[in-house]
C-alpha cells in the first residue's frame, strides 16, 4: 500500500480516487429516485441500496452515513453496490473511527469523511492492517489462497 493517505477538500480526510471530487450535495435516496439529474446521493441507515442500481451509472458519489459506530448496515450498502458495479466515489461519512477503515476499504469505501478527525500516522496503520486476506471483497486484493497457487 501506498504511504499516501490521499488528501481532498472540506470535510473528506482521506480519499483514494484520481478524478476530481464531487463539488455538491447530496439528495436522499428517495429524492435521487425522483430526479433525473441526480448525481450524489446520501444513504442512511435503513435505505436500501439496491433501490439505486438502475441509476449507478449516473451516480458520481455515494455517500453512506454511519451514525453511531455500532450500525454495519453501510458495509452491506457499499458491497451491494460495488458488486453491481458502481464504480463512482463512495464515502464513508459520520462516526468513522481508526478501527473501521480497513474493514470499510475492503467493502468499496474509497473516501472517509469522519465527524472527528482521525490521527494520519494511526489511520495509515490501520489502512494497511491486513496485509493478507483469506476472502474475496470490492478491494479485489488476492487472497491467501490465490497467493499460494501463484508460487
Amino acid at each position: 500500500m501506498a504511504h499516501n493517505l490521499g488528501t481532498s477538500p472540506d470535510e473528506v480526510q482521506f480519499r483514494f480516487r484520481d478524478d476530481e471530487p464531487v463539488d455538491h450535495g447530496t439528495v436522499t435516496v428517495d429524492s435521487a429516485l425522483e430526479q433525473t439529474n441526480a448525481n450524489a446521493v446520501r444513504i442512511e441507515p435503513g435505505d436500501d441500496a439496491r433501490l439505486l442500481l438502475p441509476f449507478l451509472d449516473r451516480l458520481a458519489l455515494v455517500e453512506v452515513n454511519f451514525p453511531s459506530f455500532g450500525d454495519g448496515r453501510g458495509y452491506s450498502a457499499a458491497r451491494i453496490l460495488r458488486e453491481a458495479g458502481y464504480a463512482g466515489e463512495l464515502r464513508a461519512v459520520g462516526q468513522v473511527l481508526i478501527d473501521q477503515l480497513s474493514h470499510m476499504r475492503r467493502c468499496g469505501f474509497d473516501s472517509f469523511a469522519p465527524d472527528k478527525r482521525l490521527d494520519e500516522e494511526d489511520a495509515l496503520r490501520a489502512f494497511a492492517t491486513w496485509e493478507n486476506v483469506y476472502q474475496r471483497a470490492a478491494d479485489r486484493r488476492a487472497t491467501i489462497a490465490d497467493k499460494r497457487h501463484e508460487a
